[in-house]
């Protein structure tokens, strides 16, 4: 099977089953970007400020929406007034990680209210494929077609056991669910060199630790450049205290934009040729 990552979002929307994919890849094409914003911010002043300054250069912000000290309606308001003002999906960084009727109540429920406002959602599938159809049994009951989840697939800690059998197996799980899994979070693409794979399968791949100087900190985290990552198959590049952490985080946001963007069209431009 060839790689749908060689070809441009447009072309890919255009024949996508998935709403939320063919409403992400306009915003790309629209906004000419592909940074996922990781804003791991305490407070939701710190939090709207920075998607308030940084939303017009990005296609997608992700939160940690439990690590707010002071959540409340207001947070929730806030993200989607921001969201609708500057045209970018809300990604709730969740990892679900439960049997099936805990994860429902953490999705649709709870203080958090995750399935109301987050556009993305994304869990783990260590517990079993009861995770994802619960998640995906919400989704299609709460009659909300936009709404979309990453299988958390590899991840770019050191020492990661999100690798072999495990990843296989979250391609295998996210071929039952079309309606609802839009992709995987994952260092590459991954479907495309799975066995099984339909004729016109099309994932979308979010890849973590994208930096354009650092190697890593002093925790594990591995890092890889916007050109790397789009040359292992990755559509959308998520990138954190490389940009909100800087001295100048617009002037930074631009630059992930720009490198990004050309290393996107480096690796279609080669498919047109």
């Amino acid at each position: 099977m060839t790689s749908k990552s060689n070809l441009s979002y447009r072309q890919r929307a255009a024949d996508h089953p998935n709403p939320l994919v063919r409403k992400l890849f306009a915003i790309a094409e629209k906004k000419r970007t592909n940074v996922v914003l990781s804003a791991d911010l305490t407070t939701t002043k710190e939090l709207l400020a920075i998607a308030d300054s940084l939303g017009p250069y990005i296609a997608v912000l992700k939160t940690h929406i439990d690590i707010l000290s002071d959540f409340g309606s207001h947070t929730v308001e806030g993200l989607v007034d921001l969201a609708r003002r500057h045209n970018f999906l809300l990604f709730e960084d969740r990892k679900f990680i439960d049997i099936g009727n805990t994860v429902q109540k953490q999705y649709k429920g709870g203080a958090l209210r995750i399935h109301e406002w987050a556009d993305i959602v994304n869990a783990s599938i260590l517990a079993g494929e009861g995770i994802i159809q619960a998640l995906d049994q919400t989704i299609r009951d709460g009659g909300s077609a936009e709404r979309g989840i990453l299988i958390l697939a590899e991840m770019t800690s050191k020492g990661s056991l999100a690798v072999g059998e495990y990843t296989r197996a979250s391609v295998e799980i996210a071929r039952k669910y079309p309606q609802s899994v839009m992709g995987f979070v994952s260092t590459r693409e991954l479907s495309s060199h799975s066995p099984g794979a339909a004729p016109n399968e099309d994932f979308v791949v979010f890849t973590t630790g994208v930096n354009l100087s650092s190697k890593g900190d002093a925790l594990g985290q591995q890092y890889q450049t916007p050109t790397t990552a789009m040359e292992g198959g990755s559509d959308f590049l998520i990138a954190g205290r490389g940009i909100y952490a800087s001295e100048d985080s617009v002037a930074a946001v631009k630059q992930y934009q720009k490198a990004g963007w050309e290393a996107y069209e480096r690796r279609i431009s080669q498919n047109r040729g």
